[in-house]
């Protein structure tokens, strides 16, 4: 179900994290469904051990969830937990097979979470969704959420990096490496932005371009 053309990965900076034996915080695979659900599939980590912390994380990834699976105004969103908005976008699609009868090509959305990274300080995940409503293409979307493994916060990209234009003088050179002949424009430092996904692997810092970041006409994701 989940479509992806295009991957480039290269993970540039090197961690400087501190070397805990005990993670609190472990995570467990789930797949979240309702009763007579036939479009939606949602596979994501859910935390255990620390009750408090894990009350946290788990909540902010129900919250994402619940946004990507929301059809509407993102300032509408009134599902309460994951299988509301589960049931929600099958009512939607019912909705529309009535009003739209002739239409065959059924609906489909796909969420999946990935523990990109953890430590005893900082918690990184992945989660990427695909979702058709019926169009030529589906939307594809991946959202990094980085956490504060002491408390389950999420942690904001402005706190992930203590220099933001040193960072991007380092970023710079990556993001063309991983960009060139692709028909895409290389901006110079003074026009290069970061992405809105920032987050961690075992290798480095992740830096993630949404296809709308750098070239709409590009269905891809630019990973550096």
């Amino acid at each position: 179900m989940l479509k992806i053309n295009t991957l480039l990965t290269i993970c540039c900076f090197t961690l400087f994290f501190s070397c805990k034996d005990d993670v609190n915080t472990t995570f467990e695979d789930i797949n979240i469904t309702t009763e007579n659900n036939s479009v939606v599939e949602v596979n994501i980590p859910k935390a255990v051990g620390n009750k408090t912390v894990s009350s946290v994380i788990n909540s902010e990834i129900e919250k994402e969830v619940i946004a990507n699976l929301h059809l509407g105004e993102p300032n509408a969103i009134n599902a309460k937990s994951i299988e509301e908005s589960i049931n929600n976008f099958n009512k939607e699609f019912e909705t529309f097979q009535t009003d739209f009868p002739e239409i065959s090509q059924p609906w489909e959305a796909q969420i999946d979470g990935e523990i990109m990274f953890s430590s005893p300080e900082i918690i990184s995940l992945a989660l990427t969704s695909y979702m058709n409503t019926g169009g030529a293409h589906g939307m594809l979307k991946v959202s990094f959420l980085n956490f504060d493994a002491t408390t389950g916060k999420t942690i904001p990209n402005k706190n992930l990096i203590n220099d933001t234009e040193v960072f991007k003088q380092i970023a710079l050179p990556y993001f063309k490496e991983a960009t060139k002949d692709k028909d895409i424009f290389e901006p110079e430092l003074d026009a290069f932005k970061l992405p809105e996904n920032i987050g961690y692997n075992d290798e480095g810092i992740v830096l993630l371009y949404n296809a709308y970041e750098i070239a709409p006409i590009f269905n891809r994701y630019y990973r550096i």
